[in-house]
């Protein structure tokens, strides 16, 4: 398989595939695809792992695509501005990503979840009690919201990063949360109560953006469906005492 990245702040992963070559996609994340590929939609690795997959934010189906009659290309693109990382796994080489991350593979890479085993860390880590773990063998691609920061740690290395801006780590490094400080920093800085801590050895990928404030940036300009509704029956108030 061979595959090209393009794009700036909305980019767009294709893939070129062979006959043999079987690529998963997210459900919904298909740009486009040539002619010659044939795409179906199915419960990958079953009932169990399409269960599993739901726990970690993608969907419970994802799909299939393949190529028929010599090499198709079939291209795949996130839901939000960000850029799309690709990851190299094989045996003994795995990462943990955030959930709802994976965007598309080669079929022989196994999408699987990761649970935090503390409380503490589902509950304020900002990362959620399920992250995506990814294994097997091939190119595995995700999907990361704004841009992509890596930072390699020495052992024993701490990096403490921002509720939710963690995207992937390699299993190697050590995931925790603590208080960002006394009282007044946590209420008053508008970092939160708590941070996320990294502890080397191990890579990490860190995003500059998350959806939970995209989503924030945009919420005074979306108008509701509530007020819409107000406002069209007040417009309509005014054009019935205007005619009488």
């Amino acid at each position: 398989m061979k595959y090209k990245i393009d794009g700036e702040n909305l980019e767009v992963v294709s893939l070129q595939i062979g006959g043999n070559e079987i690529i998963y996609g997210e459900a919904g994340a298909l740009t486009f695809m040539s002619g010659n590929v044939r795409m179906k939609t199915e419960a990958s690795g079953g009932l169990m792992k399409g269960l599993k997959r739901s726990l970690s934010g993608d969907s419970f189906f994802l799909t299939k695509f393949k190529a028929q009659g010599g090499n198709g290309v079939v291209a795949f693109a996130g839901k939000a501005p960000g850029r799309i990382l690709p990851l190299e796994v094989k045996p003994g080489t795995e990462y943990i990503a955030q959930k709802d991350a994976f965007l598309c593979s080669e079929g022989t890479v196994d999408l699987d979840i990761a649970t935090q085993k503390k409380l503490g860390k589902g509950l304020f880590g900002g990362e959620g009690f399920i992250l995506q773990k990814l294994s097997g063998t091939g190119t595995v691609f995700i999907h990361v919201p704004g841009d992509v920061i890596e930072k390699q740690l020495k052992p024993n290395q701490v990096l403490k990063v921002s509720t939710g801006h963690v995207a992937a780590f390699e299993p190697s490094v050590k995931f925790d949360v603590e208080r960002t400080g006394g009282i007044k920093s946590s209420f008053f800085s508008g970092e939160g109560l708590f941070m996320t801590t990294l502890t080397g050895p191990g890579k990490v990928w860190l995003r500059s953006m998350t959806m939970k404030d995209l989503a924030s940036s945009l919420k005074p300009y979306i108008r509701t469906k509530s007020r819409s509704s107000r406002s069209s029956s007040k417009k309509g108030m005014n054009v019935s005492f205007g005619s009488r």
